[in-house]
């Protein structure tokens, strides 16, 4: 007979560092990559200029405020794939048989 009293999950929970890392890494590097390319074509200061010409925005400011944007939506990205590829096991509990 099968206990359905508490839950089983077909793989243990991951630790938190390396569930951190696999969405902070990847995002990282994808959003250095994205940092090179929008930058090899745009000018930060001509940026600056088009968006908001009365901020005192350096041209490293710049760079940084560019890549910390594209880490931010590229760990979004990492993040939703994450959310969406856990396995059903953890949240759907087996049903007792005749249900």
């Amino acid at each position: 007979m099968t206990d359905f009293s508490e839950p089983r999950f077909d793989h243990p929970p991951r630790p938190l560092a390396q569930r951190v890392g696999a969405i902070a890494w990847p995002s990282f590097f994808a959003a250095g990559v994205a940092t090179m390319v929008f930058f090899a074509f745009v000018d930060p200061l001509a940026l600056r200029d088009l968006t908001f010409p009365d901020m005192q925005i350096s041209r490293e400011l710049g760079y940084s405020l560019g890549f910390l944007m594209f880490w931010v939506a590229t760990a979004a990205s990492s993040l939703f794939t994450w959310i969406l590829l856990r396995p059903a096991s953890r949240f759907n509990h087996p049903r007792p048989p005749g249900l």
